[in-house]
């Protein structure tokens, strides 16, 4: 396993300047933070870049242009070493039935109603055919998804997580990712949210508690330097 060294880690460029070095001392004291580094067989999830997060006329909608343009340099990457990439979208039935209790505390997700515009993904990311697109109704990626098996079937142990919101789904996902067993690894270049305060904070507790917050520039090393694997890739 390539591990990184505790200055990988969200340091403070990750949070203002004013608590966030206090709380990583009191943590690394504590025995928190430590890194989980990369495994052997990495895929890439973007976590609902779909229209309706990612243009400012939707109501759940924010300014994610430098977030996608970091993820598209993470995707060129990961194709080039062959590793596999899935995608996830939101989106509910005409009546909301299979939304919960999630479309009583966020009203606004009622737009993601299948077939809607607002469910597709965003066309800069360039998905390709074989690349899997997955269905979700609630934050976490793994939740009432056939997510845990694909990965198992595919052998992966590592999961790179962009995508947004890093408040919500990139989370929620982060916490499952630790559950199931899989090393996970944050580009923060590549995940957004509305707000830079829930964003900040959400990064340095996924980086403490569940995952490993780094630059893209180590991900993007890290996918270089993959042995490329002919079943991986189709050839």
């Amino acid at each position: 396993m390539r591990e990184l060294s505790s200055n990988s880690s969200t340091d403070t460029d990750a949070a203002p300047d004013h608590w966030a070095t206090d709380i990583l001392t009191q943590y690394r004291q504590k025995g928190i933070g430590a890194r989980v580094g990369f495994g052997r067989r990495p895929a890439v999830l973007v976590i609902d870049f779909i229209r309706g997060f990612t243009e400012i006329d939707s109501p759940l909608g924010s300014d994610l242009d430098s977030e996608l343009g970091a993820t598209k340099q993470l995707l060129t990457t990961a194709r080039q070493a062959g590793a596999p990439i899935m995608f996830t979208t939101t989106a509910y039935d005409e009546n909301l039935a299979d939304a919960g209790l999630f479309i009583s505390k966020v009203p606004s997700l009622s737009v993601l109603k299948r077939g809607s515009r607002w469910t597709e993904l965003d066309i800069r990311l360039g998905r390709r055919p074989e690349e899997l697109l997955i269905e979700k109704q609630y934050a976490s990626a793994f939740f009432g998804t056939g997510l845990s098996s694909i990965l198992a079937v595919q052998k992966v142990d590592t999961l790179v997580l962009a995508g947004c919101t890093t408040s919500g789904c990139v989370r929620a996902t982060a916490v499952d990712a630790l559950q199931h067993g899989y090393h996970a690894i944050v580009p923060r270049e590549c995940v957004g949210d509305r707000a830079p305060e829930p964003h900040l904070a959400n990064l340095l507790d996924i980086d403490a508690k569940y995952g490993d917050v780094m630059p893209l520039d180590a991900v993007l090393l890290y996918l270089k330097e993959l042995p490329v694997e002919p079943e991986r890739t189709g050839k």
